[in-house]
């Protein structure tokens, strides 16, 4: 073989290797990913279950509390005006408070999550 010859298939083996290297790259870019994206989503599956479960419980002890307070103060629609007025000064400060609350612990979970 001529010093040609062999630059050549050097340079094939060489764009072979890299080649390979890329596809080798993108397939695990790939699987983080998923990964990724797995890890997120049965997080944010088994959190909305904790959620709903926790609603049903805060409905169920409201309805309770509602009529005790109701009962106490002689009529039933009391108690649920007293416990609606106190659900809504707690909705008015998670609104106030959403962003450092919600917002930001969800997204830095979430970036923590991907670039894990």
């Amino acid at each position: 073989m001529s010093t040609i010859e062999e630059q050549q298939h050097d340079i094939d083996i060489l764009l072979s290797d890299a080649g390979d290297y890329i596809e080798t790259r993108t397939t695990l870019w790939k699987y983080k990913t998923i990964e990724s994206l797995s890890d997120v989503s049965g997080e944010l599956v088994s959190g909305l279950a904790l959620i709903g479960m926790a609603t049903i419980i805060v409905l169920i002890f409201s309805m309770g509390f509602a009529l005790l307070i109701g009962y106490w103060l002689g009529n039933s629609f009391y108690g649920f005006f007293i416990i609606g007025g106190f659900y809504a000064i707690i909705g008015l400060i998670f609104y106030a408070r959403r962003s450092v609350w919600l917002k930001e612990p969800f997204s830095n979970m979430l970036i923590r999550k991907i670039l894990k």
